[in-house]
């Protein structure tokens, strides 16, 4: 399914519950964390969850979801992926923008299609058909699904 096709990407996962009031600790899977925000609704496979305050926590965050005020509604949400509606952004290259694409070099040599994206922690690498890894730092334009440019060095793709 392509960029345009998809009208919400999963943002996080609700990993368990936390104390014994209704809080979740969520493993949120963006870097915009204004998606947790009071008052922000995301959406999952049980409805939507309006947060009413989060904080951060050792690389995730305790979420509390309104409605949800005892450690049962809370054990209840344990594994729910949520999702939230893309953000109109022009300078954010999203993850499912790039899959099928065809990545090009600077000499407009056809280099693979895009079949994957790996997390690494300097840059993510768009994983290609024929096994190369491009670091998204080399990306010099995009259109979503169908082509990617890439200013590469020399012998990346050797």
């Amino acid at each position: 399914m392509s960029a345009e096709e998809r009208p919400t990407l999963e943002v996080g996962r609700i990993i368990k519950a936390q104390g014994l009031k209704g809080q979740v600790l969520v493993d949120l899977w963006s870097d915009r964390t204004e998606r947790l925000a009071p008052g922000s609704e995301l959406l999952s496979d049980r409805g939507p969850l309006v947060v009413v305050a989060s904080i951060a926590h050792q690389q995730r965050f305790i979420v509390t979801f309104q409605g949800c005020d005892s450690r049962e509604k809370a054990e209840h949400l344990r594994g729910v992926v949520l999702s939230a509606p893309r953000l109109d952004d022009e300078s954010v290259i999203w993850i499912d923008q790039l899959y099928d694409a065809e990545v090009y070099d600077v000499h407009g040599v056809r280099r693979g299609v895009v079949v994957g994206v790996e997390a690494n922690p300097a840059s993510d690498l768009l994983v290609l058909d024929n096994g190369a890894l491009v670091p998204l730092t080399f990306v010099t334009s995009l259109e979503a699904n169908v082509r990617i440019d890439v200013d590469a060095p020399e012998g990346l793709f050797e």
